[in-house]
Protein backbone atom coordinates (compact mmCIF):
# COMPACT_ATOMS: atom_id res chain seq x y z
CA UNK A 1 0.00 0.00 0.00
CA UNK A 2 0.81 3.89 -0.52
CA UNK A 3 2.71 5.29 2.12
CA UNK A 4 1.58 8.71 1.23
CA UNK A 5 -1.50 10.39 -0.43
CA UNK A 6 -1.24 10.00 -4.23
CA UNK A 7 -0.37 13.70 -5.33
CA UNK A 8 -3.04 15.99 -7.43
CA UNK A 9 -2.90 15.07 -10.95
CA UNK A 10 -1.16 11.70 -10.15
CA UNK A 11 -4.42 9.33 -10.27
CA UNK A 12 -7.08 8.76 -12.97
CA UNK A 13 -9.33 11.19 -11.14
CA UNK A 14 -11.04 13.14 -14.05
CA UNK A 15 -8.93 16.44 -14.66
CA UNK A 16 -12.12 18.66 -14.32
CA UNK A 17 -12.71 17.10 -11.07
CA UNK A 18 -9.36 17.69 -9.99
CA UNK A 19 -9.12 21.21 -10.63
CA UNK A 20 -12.08 22.37 -8.71
CA UNK A 21 -10.66 20.50 -5.57
CA UNK A 22 -9.09 22.63 -2.70
CA UNK A 23 -6.79 20.12 -0.95
CA UNK A 24 -4.74 20.70 2.66
CA UNK A 25 -0.99 20.89 2.43
CA UNK A 26 -0.84 17.28 2.62
CA UNK A 27 -3.11 16.67 -0.40
CA UNK A 28 -6.33 15.48 1.49
CA UNK A 29 -9.97 17.02 1.76
CA UNK A 30 -12.37 15.93 4.56
CA UNK A 31 -15.34 13.92 2.98
CA UNK A 32 -18.46 13.59 5.49
CA UNK A 33 -19.95 10.46 4.97
CA UNK A 34 -24.28 11.26 5.47
CA UNK A 35 -26.80 8.70 4.97
CA UNK A 36 -28.93 9.42 2.50
CA UNK A 37 -32.52 9.04 3.37
CA UNK A 38 -31.94 10.20 6.89
CA UNK A 39 -29.70 12.35 6.37
CA UNK A 40 -28.10 11.14 9.91
CA UNK A 41 -24.02 12.22 9.89
CA UNK A 42 -22.32 9.27 10.10
CA UNK A 43 -18.52 10.04 9.96
CA UNK A 44 -15.78 12.22 8.86
CA UNK A 45 -12.64 10.68 6.88
CA UNK A 46 -9.93 11.66 4.90
CA UNK A 47 -10.06 11.62 0.29
CA UNK A 48 -6.95 12.20 -1.71
CA UNK A 49 -7.62 12.24 -5.32
CA UNK A 50 -6.96 8.64 -5.92
CA UNK A 51 -9.36 7.85 -3.07
CA UNK A 52 -11.98 9.78 -4.54
CA UNK A 53 -11.38 8.29 -7.93
CA UNK A 54 -12.10 5.11 -6.67
CA UNK A 55 -15.12 5.79 -4.43
CA UNK A 56 -16.63 7.33 -7.71
CA UNK A 57 -15.40 4.67 -9.81
CA UNK A 58 -16.20 1.50 -6.97
CA UNK A 59 -19.72 2.76 -5.53
CA UNK A 60 -17.64 2.03 -2.28
CA UNK A 61 -15.80 4.65 0.12
CA UNK A 62 -12.37 4.46 0.06
CA UNK A 63 -10.37 6.72 2.34
CA UNK A 64 -6.55 7.71 3.01
CA UNK A 65 -6.05 6.17 6.78
CA UNK A 66 -3.75 9.20 8.38
CA UNK A 67 -2.91 6.77 11.21
CA UNK A 68 -1.68 3.66 8.71
CA UNK A 69 -1.41 5.96 5.90
CA UNK A 70 -2.71 3.50 3.21
CA UNK A 71 -5.91 3.55 1.64
CA UNK A 72 -9.03 1.71 3.20
CA UNK A 73 -12.63 0.59 1.88
CA UNK A 74 -14.96 0.84 4.48
CA UNK A 75 -16.31 -2.44 5.77
CA UNK A 76 -13.49 -4.77 3.56
CA UNK A 77 -12.64 -5.69 7.47
CA UNK A 78 -15.90 -4.63 9.48
CA UNK A 79 -18.44 -5.55 7.31
CA UNK A 80 -19.96 -2.18 7.86
CA UNK A 81 -20.20 -0.98 3.85
CA UNK A 82 -20.76 2.32 2.70
CA UNK A 83 -22.61 2.31 -0.87
CA UNK A 84 -22.68 5.59 -2.66
CA UNK A 85 -25.29 7.05 -3.61
CA UNK A 86 -24.21 10.58 -4.54
CA UNK A 87 -20.86 12.61 -4.19
CA UNK A 88 -20.93 16.86 -4.09
CA UNK A 89 -18.34 18.93 -3.65
CA UNK A 90 -18.66 22.15 -1.37
CA UNK A 91 -19.07 25.93 -2.87
CA UNK A 92 -15.36 25.97 -1.97
CA UNK A 93 -14.03 23.23 -3.19
CA UNK A 94 -12.57 22.12 0.34
CA UNK A 95 -14.89 19.88 1.68
CA UNK A 96 -17.02 16.51 0.03
CA UNK A 97 -20.18 15.12 0.98
CA UNK A 98 -20.61 11.75 0.69
CA UNK A 99 -24.27 10.50 1.17
CA UNK A 100 -24.20 6.83 1.38
CA UNK A 101 -26.58 3.65 2.25
CA UNK A 102 -24.46 2.44 5.69
CA UNK A 103 -24.56 -1.41 6.68
CA UNK A 104 -24.03 -1.44 10.38
CA UNK A 105 -21.57 0.61 12.26
CA UNK A 106 -20.03 3.21 10.54
CA UNK A 107 -17.98 3.87 13.59
CA UNK A 108 -14.85 2.17 14.45
CA UNK A 109 -16.51 1.58 18.35
CA UNK A 110 -19.31 -0.23 16.37
CA UNK A 111 -21.44 3.02 17.40
CA UNK A 112 -23.97 3.68 14.36
CA UNK A 113 -22.15 7.44 13.83
CA UNK A 114 -19.35 8.87 15.54
CA UNK A 115 -21.19 11.93 16.50
CA UNK A 116 -22.76 9.33 19.71
CA UNK A 117 -20.48 10.79 22.12
CA UNK A 118 -22.32 13.05 23.42
CA UNK A 119 -23.78 17.42 23.09
CA UNK A 120 -20.68 19.62 23.94
CA UNK A 121 -22.41 21.91 26.54
CA UNK A 122 -23.26 25.22 25.21
CA UNK A 123 -22.32 28.85 27.31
Amino acid sequence: MPTSPAAPGSTALAPEIAARLKRTEDGLLPAVAQQYDTGEVLMLGWMDDEALHRTLTTGRCTYWSRSRREYWVKGDTSGHVQQVRSVALDCDGDTLLVKVDQTGAACHTGDRTCFDAGVLPLG
